[in-house]
């Protein structure tokens, strides 16, 4: 039998966790940047139902970030605009960012020079975007001291890019392209491609002549129909578990 004096501290270690929990939910809504409440952030746009969930990552530059509508951007992730804090960057926005977008946990985008990222495109976690990349055209001078290179980078609407996938500067990326988890993207990758490896590289892609090529290998998933009601899915799910029985 327990004893009394460790079903106390049990009772007592329940209760701290919740309070835990419930302090850290009521920070994480607390704490999240939206138009309504920009806290110290003042962004050049800030749309209508964009949230910045809490924690964030290191965001500076705000003036020339511009986001749209209905943008989620998760826990920790980096936005910042020009190559340090409190920087004139002149009249125009760095990093413009459409309406519709995710950017998932952890992930950075740094735009030192102008970066766009397309409405509806969706960024896994710990995606890494950025315009700017070390040189090390002197070999006697360390790479960290050396002036970087800079190129414009623009990720086309309605993308998806994979967990862990780095943009490097100068990328053009078009419309509706897949990029793989893990890729390394740099140069220009057409509409409707699929690219996966280090560097990406074009593994499938869709035209109007051809279809996918090389064709895909699973039928496309059939979508819920309109006006279909959880009662009914959870029935529907029921029904094929007993056909496998």
């Amino acid at each position: 039998m327990p004893s009394r004096r460790n079903t106390q501290a049990s009772r007592w270690s329940r209760l701290a966790q919740r309070a835990v929990h419930a302090g850290w939910a009521w920070a994480q809504r607390t704490g999240s940047v939206t138009a309504e409440r920009p806290g110290r952030f003042r962004f050049g746009a800030l749309g209508t139902g964009t949230r910045l969930a809490f924690p964030l990552g290191t965001v500076f530059g705000e003036p020339w970030i511009h986001l749209g509508a209905y943008c989620i951007v998760g826990e920790q992730v980096t936005l910042t605009a020009g190559l340090m804090p409190d920087l004139d960057l002149g009249p125009e926005p760095i990093l413009r960012i459409g309406d519709g977008v995710v950017l998932g946990r952890g992930s950075h985008v740094i735009a030192d020079t102008t970066v766009t990222i397309g409405s509806d495109c969706y960024v896994g976690p710990y995606v890494y975007v950025t315009s700017t990349n070390h040189s090390y055209d002197d070999p006697h001078e360390p790479i960290g001291k050396q002036w970087p290179r800079m190129e414009p980078v623009s990720i086309g609407p309605g993308c998806w890019i994979g967990t862990g996938a780095v943009i490097l500067p100068g990328a053009r990326i078009g419309r509706n392209v897949v990029v793989a988890a893990g890729a390394i993207v740099r140069g220009t990758v057409p509409d409707h491609a699929v690219v996966a490896g280090a560097p990406a590289k074009v593994v499938r892609r869709w035209t109007a002549e051809d279809g996918w090529q090389p064709p895909l290998r699973t039928p496309p998933p059939v979508p819920i129909p309109d006006g279909i009601t959880p009662e009914q899915l959870l029935a529907l799910s029921e029904l094929e578990a007993e056909a496998e029985a």
